[in-house]
């Protein structure tokens, strides 16, 4: 297994991944923030360069991360498919040791297309409007997560504020009232709209918004 850490082979990379969607869309994802600035500090393992059958992004080992995403190409065998199974069992040979992965195979996910992206025409209340999300509101987003209402999920969701685009509905005293947000492998996450304020279109425009927002920035949204 190689660590591609050349900024040319990276960007080689980002370009041949784009002929395998909508299977590789999450690892193209990591891969596109990776080379713009890599905010979230990942990096990328194949099985050989340049005719690679499988690409693998984690965390860089000085990182507190977990969880990493598979692209297999469709040109790999079940034997291979079967040996690189093997290998993740086995951290150490991934340069990654005394560490708890939490493995996600790829799998094709939907994405919208720029000439699919509707215009809503959506009567909102005046006193609310579309903004971005701010750190301020990581501690709401924790609290609503069914994953969330520790210091670390709301570290992370801080972290996915400040580095990735986000979309929102905020009522006339700022508070978001509907949200959706983009995590290291561009992927559309954490959607959710108030109780006491779904049924009102808010999800699908805030929704709609980010991933018109998402392709302006040249990636593709999926969720």
């Amino acid at each position: 297994m190689l660590v591609l850490k050349c900024s040319m082979k990276l960007q080689m990379l980002e370009k041949m991944l784009r002929w395998s969607f909508p299977e590789s869309l999450k690892v193209y994802g990591a891969v596109m923030n990776i080379n713009r600035g890599n905010p979230f500090r990942n990096e990328v393992v194949v099985d050989s360069w340049p005719d690679f059958k499988a690409v693998i992004t984690r965390p860089q080992k000085e990182v507190d991360g977990c969880g990493f995403f598979i692209f297999v190409s469709k040109r790999s065998t079940a034997c291979g498919v079967k040996s690189l199974a093997c290998c993740l069992e086995q951290p150490a040979l991934l340069g990654q040791q005394r560490r708890s992965w939490h493995r996600t195979w790829t799998i094709p996910s939907w994405h919208f297309l720029p000439n699919t992206l509707s215009v809503l025409s959506l009567r909102m209340d005046p006193k609310l409007k579309l903004a971005c999300l701010d750190i301020s509101h990581a501690s709401l987003l924790s609290k609503t997560w069914s994953r969330g209402g520790n210091p670390r999920s709301q570290k992370y969701l801080a972290n996915l504020i400040c580095c990735f685009p986000s979309v929102c509905v905020l009522d006339d005293n700022g508070y978001p009232l509907s949200w959706s947000l983009t995590d290291q492998f561009s992927t559309m996450i954490h959607g959710y709209t108030l109780p006491e304020h779904r049924r009102k279109g808010y999800s699908r425009l805030v929704a709609t918004t980010l991933a018109k927002k998402l392709h302006s920035c040249g990636f593709p949204a999926q969720g």
